[in-house]
């Protein structure tokens, strides 16, 4: 395909929360739209990286920068704030585990604050209405299966 990958080397949790991760991402995109159109350029991430897609989205709309022309999210974790149905129905059937224990305690170092309810956190909470096309997978026992998009 003779296409460029850019992978980005995040800061993360322990030592550093969303806000960093966010800088981060936005600060390699800047960088991005200096040799290349957005337009003609895809972002793409899966599971914590989906979330992290969907939540630059939504800061490079705050911040008024040019968006991608088109994301891919596999498996977004896009809600970090409660415990939908999965987590539970499906529980022993995905190799995450259970959600107790250690990925909330993951969640609880990625937001200290506890806000788990911002879109910089869980995008599902912001309006999505301009983000680009978009491709969303899931698996059939993915603990994630169950998320919703919420459209303002």
């Amino acid at each position: 395909m003779n296409a460029k990958v850019i992978s980005i080397d995040y800061r993360q949790p322990p030592l550093h929360d969303y806000s960093d991760v966010l800088e981060d991402t936005v600060a390699v995109w800047t960088e991005i739209l200096k040799t290349q159109d957005a337009a003609k350029t895809a972002m793409f991430g899966s599971s914590a990286g989906g979330n992290i897609t969907l939540a630059t989205m939504h800061k490079l709309e705050e911040l008024g920068l040019e968006i991608p022309g088109a994301i891919f999210v596999g498996t977004p974790s896009s809600d970090l704030s409660v415990k939908k149905d999965t987590w539970h129905t499906l529980e022993g059937l995905d190799p995450l585990g259970k959600r107790e224990g250690l990925i909330d305690a993951t969640f609880d170092l990625y937001a200290p604050k506890g806000n788990f309810t911002g879109p910089l956190v869980s995008p599902i909470y912001g309006d999505v209405t301009g983000f680009p096309p978009t491709i969303l997978i899931s698996g059939t026992r993915d603990l994630l299966l169950r998320f919703e998009c919420i459209v303002n």
